[in-house]
């Protein structure tokens, strides 16, 4: 199975938006663990929704059609429209 998620540190206060076709929980783990890049700035990093998808390609997809709203308001919409 292939993800799209979004992940949320409150201490940046910020949301990131990523695709994978590992499972949520070890994509989790290494974006928690020691390494470079934006997630790397914090490790309080949470998976707050996620969609299943049957191809890598169309959970891209998904990742760049959220990531052209830049806006956490629609963003927030999203997650909590499954709460």
């Amino acid at each position: 199975m292939n993800f799209f998620y979004i992940l949320y540190s409150k201490a940046l206060n910020r949301y990131y938006i990523g695709h994978t076709s590992e499972t949520l929980d070890e994509r989790l783990r290494k974006h928690l663990s020691k390494h470079s890049g934006f997630t790397a700035k914090t490790k309080d990093w949470l998976i707050v929704y996620f969609e299943e998808f049957e191809t890598k390609s169309l959970a891209y997809k998904r990742e760049l059609e959220v990531k052209k709203w830049k806006s956490s308001i629609r963003i927030e919409k999203l997650i909590n429209s499954v709460k």
